[in-house]
């Protein structure tokens, strides 16, 4: 939430300095939005490289059925929610939003940054994410110690970058933005936008989660409305702590309260705040539908073009970081590669989606709730005789 505030702080000093403030002002913001967004592109393959690699040789190797089942339910409502998501931002969002309303780089200010420095990134997006493949998958099948180390602690160290330098910079690096949008005509435009998105988000997510929880009770023969309820601790937790990890602990207690074995819950809950991002991609998706909307450049969002992007996106926020706005920092990626985003595209996509990362957060909690319930009904009987047969061994033993 202190990040969110110091976010509209960061919009309002750049539309004040776009306005009001002399020349110097306007050129200091946009040169500090010059390297942050400089360091952004090079940060941006070392996550999905680090994150990814880590995410899948972390995974849990000895559960066949059960770890099947829980990534192939996560990443199947990963894609679900964004596909709907879609389909819906794009029927409403053409009638709300103004079209094209960023301009062409040709009409762009002549005021730019004090100064311009290139930072190539280490790798190309692609390479990056092919590497992180064979590298996770690789670690996986071998036990590597040694690499598991090395990829831990380079994700510890991209952590820190981004915890202590980059999303403290945002909020200069969106007022640098907004300074330039404000020089150029398309500020007032661009911030009408802004809740008509942000609505629309957290609508569908809870339009996602009602629908999720009403066929699941009903398959379930139990009460929708009692499971949604049973669930509502970790959604608010979420909601103020911004973190699908640190709610993780309620997360783990709402899911028993629905009935959820402990062996199942205590398996599921701690691996789907990991691999289980659908309302963060809910938020990207109607984001990008927005922005794309908005942009001349980047053409008209299709099906043909999102579904590829969903795909990719559900695969590429596997571990995202835990930092707040740590997906939507996995995802820029493939924003920039598949979808064409320039920096100001990318500046937006940041901008909208900090504004409600706690609720994405809360709905990804509490749609982990419902893998748990349906991995109860088809291992739950399995797993508890297992673990009492592991724990009267270890009692004979």
């Amino acid at each position: 939430m202190n990040l969110l505030l110091k976010l509209i702080i960061g919009i309002a000093a750049g539309l004040l300095a776009g306005a009001f403030a002399p020349e110097w002002v306007a050129r200091i913001l946009l040169t500090i939005q010059e390297f942050v967004g400089q360091l952004i592109g090079f940060t941006i393959p070392l996550i999905i490289l680090l994150y990814i690699a880590s995410g899948i040789g972390a995974l849990p190797r000895q559960s066949g059925k059960l770890l099947g089942h829980t990534v192939g339910l996560a990443y199947g409502s990963t894609v679900i929610a964004g596909t709907i998501a879609f389909l819906v931002a794009s029927q409403l969002l053409p009638g709300l939003v103004s079209p094209h309303a960023l301009p062409d780089a040709e009409r762009a200010t002549q005021i730019g940054p004090y100064l311009q420095i290139a930072v190539p990134p280490p790798l190309g997006i692609m390479t990056a994410l092919v590497l992180a493949f064979v590298l996770g998958i690789g670690m996986s099948a071998i036990q590597s110690k040694q690499l598991s180390v090395v990829i831990e602690e380079g994700r510890s160290i991209v952590d820190l970058l981004l915890s202590k330098v980059i999303i403290p910079a945002l909020p200069f690096y969106i007022a640098g933005v907004f300074t330039h949008m404000m020089l150029e005509g398309s500020a007032v435009s661009t911030l009408k936008t802004f809740a008509v998105v942000l609505l629309l988000a957290v609508a569908m997510h809870w339009l996602w989660l009602t629908s999720l929880y009403l066929v699941t009770g009903i398959i379930h023969k139990k009460p929708p409305i009692v499971l949604l309820k049973n669930m509502l601790p970790a959604y608010f937790t979420a909601l103020g702590t911004m973190s699908s990890a640190a709610t993780i602990a309620v997360s783990l207690q709402s899911s028993k309260n629905n009935q959820v074995k402990e062996p199942i819950a205590n398996f599921a809950i701690p691996l789907c705040a990991t691999i289980h991002l659908s309302g963060s991609v809910i938020t990207i998706v109607t984001c990008t539908t927005a922005v794309m909307l908005m942009t001349p450049s980047l053409g008209e969002p299709t099906l043909a073009n999102i579904v590829p992007f969903i795909m990719m996106l559900g695969v590429t926020l596997v571990a995202a970081p835990g930092a707040p706005g740590g997906a939507i920092m996995a995802a820029l990626g493939i924003l920039a590669s598949m979808l064409g985003f320039d920096e100001a595209a990318i500046a937006l996509m940041i901008a909208l989606y900090l504004a409600q990362d706690s609720f994405g957060t809360a709905c990804n909690v509490t749609g982990d709730g419902v893998i748990a319930l349906w991995l109860d009904r088809w291992h739950g009987e399995a797993t508890v005789q297992a673990a009492s047969a592991s724990e009267a061994r270890e009692q004979f033993l």
